[in-house]
């Protein structure tokens, strides 16, 4: 029997908005890469007009980007592909899981070299934006501090988003 399931990697909502079915998740993580809120969200955190601010993947050098690796058939990738729409591109990847195993995986990376990249920016900017906006998802605010519930929940530390998570709740007071 041919097994047509491929591994995707979930770092940032695909962590806790799992919307397809999935054959098996599992923690991993991916080398050369870290979390950034770069990425501009005209169409679920914000709008054409004042896109919210969500993660991609930038690389860096000997860094552990940690997440969840959903094992999905091959009809879901019509879905992932339309939900990442916004900028995002498949890029192949060895999947590193607790175990000691690994595999090929997909993630979706947005790239400088799309539309609605918003690239670097000091964290106060960053946080400043991500209050302000709001989209067809939800609010950006929301975005982020369900990301970092997650990455909790996983015993992850992300020092990026947990420094925008602390900037959010001190605007708070």
């Amino acid at each position: 029997m041919i097994d047509n399931s491929h591994w995707i990697f979930g770092y940032g909502s695909l962590i806790y908005k799992v919307d397809f079915p999935c054959l098996e998740s599992r923690p991993a993580s991916i080398t050369g890469w870290v979390r950034r809120f770069w990425q501009g969200s005209h169409d679920h955190r914000g709008v054409p007009e004042a896109p919210g601010r969500v993660v991609t993947l930038v690389p860096e050098k000997g860094a552990v980007c940690q997440g969840v690796a959903y094992r999905v058939n091959e009809d879901v990738l019509a879905h992932l592909d339309f939900r990442e729409k916004n900028g995002y591109q498949r890029v192949l990847t060895p999947l590193h899981f607790d175990d000691g195993n690994q595999c090929q995986g997909i993630v979706y990376i947005a790239t400088e070299h799309n539309e609605a990249y918003l690239g670097k920016a000091p964290m106060t900017e960053i946080a400043a934006h991500i209050q302000r906006c709001a989209g067809p998802s939800g609010s950006n605010q929301d975005y982020l501090f369900r990301l970092a519930e997650s990455l909790r929940d996983l015993a992850v530390y992300d020092d990026h988003v947990f420094e925008l998570e602390s900037l959010l709740l001190a605007n708070k007071k």
